[in-house]
C-alpha cells in the first residue's frame, strides 16, 4: 500500500518526467526542420513558410538565436491568448467545446478541493478510526488519516461527509447547466451563421428491398415520390467501385511521380531525367521518365473512363443504400426520425453523414448482418472486459510489497530497500496499467468499424462510449474490488461473514493512493508527453527524408491529423468519476485532478491552436440529439 513518501517519490517522478517532456518540445518546436511537425495547420493555411529556404546551411536545421533559447516557454501564454471566436474560426467549434470540458472539470472541482480541504480533511485528521481498525488486521497508511476510513464507528462526523456529498452534487449539477446553457447558445449561434450543407437535407437509407421489375435507383426515386411528394428532391445511388477507386489512386501515385521529374528536370535542364521500366525501376528498359509518367496516366484516364461506364452499367455494382436529398430540412427531417416501412428491417433512413466522414465499406451490410455483427461484438467486448480482470490483478498486486515478496520472493532483499519500496508502490502500478491500456482505444475501433456503423463520428462515439464502460468496470471497480482484497485478505479470513461488508467500507477510501498514482503517470506525464507529439516527429521525419518527392507528398506527410477523440473523452470522464466519487472521501485526491485539468487544457489548446483539431460533430451529436431546425430550412 503507498503512504505518503511513495506519493512523494511517484509525485517527484512524475513532476520530473513532465518537466522533461515540457522541456523538450520547448526547445524541439523552435528547431527550423521541426517547424512543420509543431506548426503543420498554419502551414496548410498559408500563414507560414518554410524556414528551410534562406540563411546559412546550419541556420536552416538548427536555431542559433541564443534569445529564441531564453523565451522558449512563450509558448504557454501564446496557447491561451486566443480568443475563443478566433479559435471557433481557426480550429471550428468541436474544439472549442472540447476544450470547455477541461474548464468544466476546473469549475467544478476547484470549489469543491477548497470546500473539502477547509471542512472534511480537519475533520478526518482529527478522528482515530484506523487506530481502532488496526485492532482487526485493517491496512492502512498515515495519507488514509486525511479520509473518511478515518472517521470512528457511528461518530456524528459521518454528518459532515453526508451534507458535503449533497453540496458537491449541487455544484456539479449547477456547472453542468450553465454550461450547457453556454454551449448551446455558441450551437444555435454557429448554426445560423453558418452556410448551408448538402448533408442538412439529406438522409442515407439502406436495405433497399429489390424489386425484380425496375432498378435499385427506380425503386428509391419512386418510394419517395410517393411517400414525400412535397419534399423529395433527389437521390444518389451507392455504388461498389472498389476498382474503379484503386485505378484513382494508382493515378494519384502516377501524377505525383510526374510532378517530381518535371520539378527534377526543371532544376536541371540539361539532363532529362530518365527511368527504368522494370519492377521497382530496378531494370527493363530505360525511357524517359516524363513521357513514360504522361503516358501512364493517359491509359489510366481511358481505364478511369471504362471502368466508370462498367459500374453504372452493371446492376450488381449498385448497393441497397442510397443518398437522398430533400427540399427542406423539414422534410429530411420527418424522413430520417421515422419508420419507412411496415417492415422495419427495411428502408432504414438516418441523417446522412458529410462527404468527408462516411465509412463507405459499411453501406452495403444488410440489416440481419448488422444485427448479427452487434451481438458478436456485444459478447467479444463482454469477454474483453471480464478477462481484463487478471492483468487489473496483476498491478494490484504490484502495488503490494506483501503479494511480491509472497509471488516473488529471491525479490525481497531488493525491494525492502526504502527508495525501491517507494518507486515500486508509488509509481509501477500506475505505469502498468497504462501501458495494458494503451492499445486498448484501437482494439476498441476495430470492433466499432465491424459493428457496421456508416460515420467516423459513430464509430469514434461507440468506442469512446465502450472505452468508458471499460474504465468504469476495470479501471475504477475492478481496482476498487481487487485492490482491497489483496491488501485486506488477512481480515477477509479471520473475521465473520457479516463484518466483511464494515471491513469493505473501511478498505475501499484506501485504494485512492493507487488512483492518485496513476492520475500523476496518466494526466501529468502522460498529459506532457502529448505535446511533444514524439510519433508524428518521427514519422515526419522519416517519410520526408525517404518518401517525400513533392510538396504534396510533404503536405501529406506533416498532416496535423486530430486529436483522438474516442481515446481522450473517455479519459476525461474517468477523471470526473474519480473526482466526485472521491471529493466527499478521500479529498486528498482533489488536487491531483486539478493539476491534470490544468495542464490539459494548456496542452490541448496549443495542440488544437497549431496541430491538431477534434473530429466534427462528435461532441455535438452526443449533447444534442436533434440535428433538424426548421426554422433555420
Amino acid at each position: 500500500m503507498a503512504t505518503l513518501g511513495d506519493i512523494g517519490v511517484a509525485a517527484a517522478i512524475n513532476i520530473l518526467t513532465a518537466i522533461i517532456f515540457l522541456l523538450a518540445f520547448a526547445i524541439l518546436r523552435i528547431q527550423p526542420f521541426n517547424d512543420r511537425v509543431y506548426f503543420p495547420k498554419w502551414y496548410l493555411k498559408g500563414i507560414r513558410s518554410s524556414p528551410l529556404h534562406s540563411g546559412a546551411l546550419v541556420s536552416k536545421f538548427v536555431n542559433v538565436n541564443l534569445g529564441s533559447y531564453l523565451r522558449f516557454l512563450n509558448w504557454m501564454p501564446a496557447a491561451l491568448k486566443m480568443p475563443e471566436p478566433e479559435l471557433i474560426d481557426h480550429a471550428g467549434l468541436d474544439s472549442a467545446v472540447y476544450l470547455r470540458i477541461y474548464l468544466i472539470g476546473l469549475k467544478i472541482f476547484v470549489p469543491i478541493a477548497l470546500l473539502a480541504w477547509s471542512i472534511l480533511v480537519p475533520v478526518n485528521w482529527t478522528s482515530h478510526g484506523l487506530q481502532l481498525a488496526k485492532l482487526r488486521n485493517v491496512t492502512s497508511s498515515d495519507i488514509d488519516k486525511l479520509s473518511i476510513s478515518n472517521i470512528e464507528n457511528g461518530s456524528d462526523r459521518f454528518w459532515t461527509h453526508l451534507v458535503m456529498a449533497y453540496a458537491f452534487t449541487f455544484w456539479t449539477c449547477y456547472v453542468l447547466m450553465k454550461e450547457y446553457e453556454k454551449v448551446a447558445a455558441m450551437r444555435l449561434a454557429f448554426l445560423q451563421n453558418e452556410q448551408r450543407r448538402p448533408d442538412q437535407f439529406t438522409v442515407l437509407v439502406r436495405n433497399v428491398p429489390a424489386d425484380p421489375d425496375e432498378s435499385i435507383s427506380d425503386s428509391v426515386e419512386h418510394f419517395f415520390l410517393v411517400n414525400h411528394p412535397d419534399h423529395y428532391l433527389t437521390h444518389q445511388v451507392v455504388y461498389n467501385a472498389n476498382d474503379l477507386a484503386a485505378l484513382v489512386e494508382q493515378k494519384k501515385s502516377t501524377q505525383n511521380w510526374l510532378d517530381y521529374y518535371q520539378l527534377k528536370y526543371t532544376r536541371n535542364q540539361e539532363h532529362k531525367p530518365r527511368i527504368k521500366t522494370g519492377f521497382l525501376g530496378l531494370w527493363g528498359k530505360k525511357v524517359d521518365a516524363i513521357d513514360h509518367y504522361i503516358a501512364e496516366i493517359e491509359k489510366l484516364n481511358e481505364q478511369i473512363m471504362e471502368e466508370r461506364k462498367k459500374v453504372k452499367k452493371d446492376d450488381t455494382s449498385v448497393m441497397p443504400a442510397a443518398f437522398v436529398s430533400f427540399k427542406t430540412r423539414w422534410g429530411a427531417a420527418v424522413s430520417a426520425q421515422t419508420q419507412q416501412s411496415s417492415d422495419p428491417t427495411e428502408w432504414l433512413t438516418e441523417w446522412a453523414p458529410e462527404a468527408r466522414e462516411v465509412f463507405w465499406s459499411n453501406l452495403a451490410i444488410p440489416y440481419v448482418s448488422l444485427t448479427v455483427r452487434r451481438l458478436i461484438m456485444h459478447i467479444a467486448f463482454f469477454f474483453l472486459t471480464f478477462f481484463f480482470m487478471i492483468p487489473i490483478a496483476f498491478v494490484q498486486s504490484l502495488a503490494s510489497i506483501e503479494g511480491i515478496e509472497k509471488n516473488a520472493p529471491f525479490l525481497k532483499s531488493i525491494i525492502e530497500n526504502d527508495l525501491f519500496k517507494s518507486v515500486i508502490q508509488g509509481f509501477l502500478p500506475g505505469i502498468v496499467l497504462k501501458l495494458f491500456l494503451i492499445f486498448l482505444p484501437s482494439i476498441l475501433m476495430v470492433m466499432s468499424k465491424f459493428e457496421g456503423f456508416v460515420s467516423l463520428s459513430s464509430l469514434e462515439r461507440r468506442a469512446a462510449f465502450r472505452y468508458y464502460i471499460f474504465n468504469l468496470i476495470n479501471v475504477f471497480l475492478g481496482s476498487v474490488i481487487t485492490g482491497s482484497a489483496f491488501e485486506q485478505l488477512d481480515s477477509f479470513l479471520k473475521q465473520s461473514a457479516k463484518e466483511i461488508p464494515k471491513t469493505v467500507g473501511v478498505a475501499i477510501p484506501i485504494k485512492a493512493t493507487f488512483f492518485i498514482t496513476y492520475i500523476m503517470v496518466d494526466g501529468w506525464a502522460g498529459i506532457a508527453g502529448e505535446i511533444l507529439r514524439l510519433k508524428p516527429l518521427i514519422f515526419f521525419h522519416i517519410k520526408n527524408s525517404l518518401l517525400v518527392k513533392t510538396e504534396k507528398d510533404r503536405e501529406e506527410a506533416m498532416n496535423p491529423g486530430q486529436i483522438n477523440y474516442h481515446a481522450t473523452e473517455p479519459r476525461i470522464q474517468l477523471y470526473f468519476l474519480l473526482g466526485l466519487v472521491y471529493a466527499p472521501v478521500t479529498p486528498v485526491l482533489l488536487p491531483f485532478i486539478i493539476i491534470f485539468f490544468a495542464l490539459a487544457y494548456l496542452v490541448f489548446r496549443h495542440q488544437v491552436s497549431k496541430t491538431n483539431s477534434v473530429s466534427s460533430f462528435n461532441i455535438f451529436k452526443i449533447l444534442f440529439s436533434c440535428q433538424a431546425f426548421p426554422n433555420f430550412g
